[in-house]
């Protein structure tokens, strides 16, 4: 029976953890072992981050829609009220888009709202 080498297994793996952890400060970026741990580390941030974007996003169009809302004289959460009353199906991410960009827009969607 032959003896087998893994040394192009291994090099492979660790060229391959290297590249990932290129940019990482001083010896995490050079050194396998440490590179590893730091990748590992920054892959956990990664995963989690990816689902607390989406929270934060939301927070921040709820934040900006109080704030418009609250200048056309009605509060958030009577006004998503009104919006649902009334039966228009805008999500919140556009309905803060709108009041940025288009106030008019905004103002009439406000207005139909307190209609309803």
């Amino acid at each position: 029976m032959t003896k087998v080498k893994h040394s192009v297994t291994t090099h492979k793996r660790k060229k391959r953890v290297l590249k990932k952890a290129k940019g990482f400060w001083g010896d995490r970026a050079k050194q396998f072992q440490q590179a590893r741990r730091t990748l590992m580390r920054a892959m956990v941030f990664a995963y989690r981050d990816r689902r607390r974007k989406k929270r934060l996003f939301r927070r921040l169009w709820i934040t900006r829609l109080n704030a418009a809302c609250r200048q056309q004289g009605i509060t958030y959460s009577g006004f998503i009220h009104a919006l649902k009353e009334a039966n228009i199906k805008i999500d919140r991410k556009l309905l803060a888009d709108l009041a940025i960009r288009d106030e008019k827009a905004f103002e009439r969607i406000v207005e139909i709202a307190r209609d309803k």
